[in-house]
């Protein structure tokens, strides 16, 4: 069993989602409450809930699925904010920082998963 808390990749995850809670999703409108703004909510934190379920698992294979979960979570949630930003619920600069934040994460996911496959 790995210590999540230890890992940078979960801890830039973590900072992700509370820019997500803090700064995107209080400029979604009402009617978005249910629809599109829960589903930028879920797919946000399941990138560290996948990543914490991960590394309780025994095996580095295990492991690896769970992060490759939490890479698909990570580009849902990035769609998500893109279509947020076309249908102007998100300012362009607004957008262009979860989505830096999202590739930073994605960047580290991808370097994990390909150790722990070699």
């Amino acid at each position: 069993m790995r210590d999540y808390q230890k890992l940078d990749v979960w801890k830039k995850s973590h900072l992700m989602v509370l820019h997500v809670y803090k700064f995107i999703l209080p400029d979604f409108p009402a009617h978005e409450k249910y629809d599109l703004q829960s589903q930028v909510k879920r797919a946000a934190y399941s990138v560290p809930l996948n990543i914490v379920e991960g590394a309780g698992r025994r095996t580095e294979n295990d492991f690896a699925h769970f992060l490759d979960n939490a890479l698909g979570s990570v580009q849902e949630m990035e769609y998500a904010c893109f279509l947020a930003k076309d249908l102007d619920y998100l300012e362009e600069s607004k957008y262009l920082e979860i989505y830096k934040m999202a590739g930073e994460v994605k960047a580290m996911l991808i370097g994990l998963i390909k150790h722990l496959r070699q």
